[in-house]
C-alpha cells in the first residue's frame, strides 16, 4: 500500500509512541503541517479504513499505528524498485551509491552485507 507524503506524517507521529490522543497528533502535526484539530481527525479516520491506523474509541488515548515502519518502509522499496528499476536491486543500489556520499562506515558495512549475502 502507497502512503501518501501526508500519510507518511501521521504515521511518524503514531511510529514515535504507542497511544496517544487527538490532541497529541494534532500537536505534533501542527508544527510540520499546520493541520487543525479536524484535519487530522479526517486523516486519522480515512487512515483506520485503510488498515494503517487503530482507534480503540473505549481509550484515553485511542490512536495507534496498524504497521510498523519497517512494513511501510519495505512496501515503499518495493514499488520504487519494480516501478523504476524493474526489479533490479543491483541497479537501484548502484544509482545509489552513484549519486549519493557514503562514508567508510557506510562502505564497509555493504561490503560485510554482500559477502554475508548468497550472491
Amino acid at each position: 500500500m502507497k502512503l501518501t507524503q501526508a500519510e507518511w506524517s501521521v504515521m511518524e507521529v503514531l511510529w514515535s509512541g504507542e497511544e496517544f490522543s487527538l490532541g497529541e497528533i494534532t500537536d505534533a502535526l501542527m508544527d510540520v503541517q499546520g493541520w487543525n484539530r479536524k484535519t487530522v481527525f479526517t486523516y486519522l479516520t480515512r487512515m483506520e479504513s485503510k488498515g494503517l491506523v487503530r482507534i480503540d474509541r473505549t481509550q484515553t488515548h485511542p490512536y495507534s499505528a496498524a504497521l510498523n515502519r519497517e512494513h511501510c518502509a519495505r512496501e515503499e522499496r518495493d514499488e520504487l524498485l519494480t516501478k523504476v528499476y524493474r526489479g533490479a536491486a543491483g541497479d537501484l543500489i548502484a544509482a545509489f551509491l552513484k549519486e549519493a556520499k557514503i562514508s567508510q562506515d557506510e562502505v564497509d558495512k555493504l561490503r560485510r552485507m554482500l559477502d554475508e549475502m548468497e550472491v
